[in-house]
């Protein structure tokens, strides 16, 4: 009996990416993607797009109006039966990605969400797998080496999402030790393609980019402590598609937890320098504490339209935790799939904001 894959987060970037390479895989296989009443038309528009590229998925996907905010993620009892009833892969990608995101929301999408479709899978008859996105954050702000099967290691958290997250992932963990077959996948920060440098929304470090591309022949950058000694992982956007499409179907990945982060990131300094030098401009650091900057953007009359970045960014300038990916990049040697180092990708990533200053900042929730 042809497997069902069944998407939470479609039309998102990831349920995009990953739908056709999934179906590409197995061509018996059918697609089922959960989508709020609000992203319908979206989701009509991105899967018309995906099959007009590649004929041979067409007609293989069926859009289904759902929530998993709700328990049975908000379907009725005859959708449930024919999902549950073959074999079952699901690709678990929904999620706030907000790092100023309130607790309530942050909760029931982010927990509630999880635990509905943890408990949805748990009534398969034949469940192949369950392919969950979490994030290297749930970490929090954990100060020393945080391995791949780390998670509860009595860390602080500097944000409701970093928390929920690793809520989540303790659900799912759980489940996993139950018998529940699974694989979970914790990207870092995601930045644009790494050859096209195309991304969704600028966020994170391409808050310190605009503010860098902005200024002058010399860019001021206020940055707290001593950047030199904080790491900033990010990783381009294909190479966690890559790792993920790949890692899927492979028996070794099998109720792993894989960091898809950056084997050898930069600081914060290098990062920055990096801009800097990609906009042709010269870097000033002005040393700044943390506390005060996030007190002035909050706080202060024009600082933070000066800024055009939530303090909440500002956690990672300092964030502590450093990440051993040494069993994930032997993991991905045998799939074939590495991660560039930010050095190959930094031009295409500069090159894409320059051309295309319009893109927001804001996640599709």
């Amino acid at each position: 009996m042809p497997t069902t894959v069944l998407f939470t987060g479609f039309p998102g970037f990831l349920g995009s990416a990953l739908l056709p390479r999934t179906l590409r895989r197995s061509p018996d296989a059918a697609a089922v993607a959960l989508v709020q009443e609000r992203w319908l038309d979206r989701a009509r528009t991105t899967l018309a797009r995906l099959e007009a590229a590649e004929p041979a998925i067409a007609g293989r996907t069926r859009l289904v109006v759902g929530d998993i905010t709700q328990p049975g993620l908000g379907l009725d009892a005859d959708e449930t039966d024919a999902l549950r009833a073959g074999p079952l892969e699901v690709f678990h990608l929904a999620a706030v990605y907000d790092l100023s995101v309130p607790a309530d929301l942050a909760w029931s999408v982010n927990v509630d969400g999880t635990r509905h479709v943890v408990d949805f899978v748990r009534g398969a008859d034949e469940l192949v797998r369950l392919q969950y996105v979490s994030t290297c954050y749930v970490s929090g702000r954990y100060d020393g080496i945080f391995a791949e099967d780390d998670l509860a290691l009595g860390q602080t958290f500097s944000n409701h999402y970093e928390h929920t997250k690793h809520e989540a992932e303790r659900i799912v963990a759980k489940a996993r030790d139950a018998g529940t077959p699974v694989t979970i996948y914790r990207p870092s920060v995601v930045v644009g393609d790494s050859r096209t440098g195309e991304t969704q929304k600028y966020d994170g470090p391409y808050y310190a980019l605009q503010l860098i591309a902005r200024q002058g022949r010399v860019a001021v950058m206020p940055l707290p402590e001593d950047p030199s000694r904080v790491q900033f992982n990010l990783v381009p956007s294909d190479f966690v598609v890559d790792a993920i499409a790949a890692l899927a179907p492979y028996p070794g990945a099998l109720n792993r937890t894989v960091a898809l982060a950056n084997p050898a990131p930069l600081s914060v300094l290098e990062m920055c320098e990096a801009f800097a030098a990609h906009t042709d401009k010269k870097l000033r650091v002005v040393p700044v504490p943390s506390g005060l900057s996030k007190f002035s953007i909050d706080h202060l009359p024009g600082v933070g339209r000066l800024f055009k970045l939530p303090s909440s960014t500002l956690d990672y300038l300092t964030h502590p935790t450093v990440y051993d990916v040494t069993a994930t990049t032997a993991l991905l040697d045998e799939v074939g799939v590495r991660c560039p180092p930010f050095v190959e990708h930094v031009g295409a990533m500069v090159a894409f904001h320059r051309e295309h200053p319009d893109v927001g900042s804001a996640a599709m929730v």
